[in-house]
């Protein structure tokens, strides 16, 4: 009995520390990559500038999933700034309306991680 009960906490502490997709980094290898790949500085016309925001579904932690996936929307062409919330599952992008919209912002998170794990719910008009 015992034996049984080891095994199903140590189980459990498993699946506690590995849930999260990907491990929080140290602040030290965060700042080696701050300095290693200097962030990106997008000017964009006044004109051009435009702000999308919408909810993601499916994130279960900040650091693998909402960190991730503000990577990866930061990352693109035209983005000036992207930020995610993993607490009010909420994304805002301000971009280049004539280089992104709306449409490849949502089609990027979705196809995130292994393209099934997230959904973008936009909001109702």
């Amino acid at each position: 009995m015992k034996i049984t009960k080891t095994i199903l906490v140590l189980a459990f502490i498993s699946l506690l520390t590995v849930s999260c997709k990907k491990e929080a980094e140290t602040k030290e290898v965060a700042a080696e990559k701050e300095t290693a790949a200097p962030k990106k500085e997008v000017v964009i016309a006044a004109e051009n500038v435009q702000t999308a925001s919408f909810e993601i579904e499916g994130m279960t932690c900040a650091m693998g999933c909402a960190k991730t996936i503000e990577e990866e929307l930061g990352a693109l062409d035209g983005v000036q700034k992207a930020t995610v919330d993993f607490d009010s599952k909420k994304a805002t992008v301000v971009f280049d309306k004539t280089i992104q919209n709306q449409e490849s912002l949502t089609k990027v998170v979705e196809a995130t991680a292994d393209g099934k794990t997230y959904k973008v719910v936009l909001p109702k008009s």
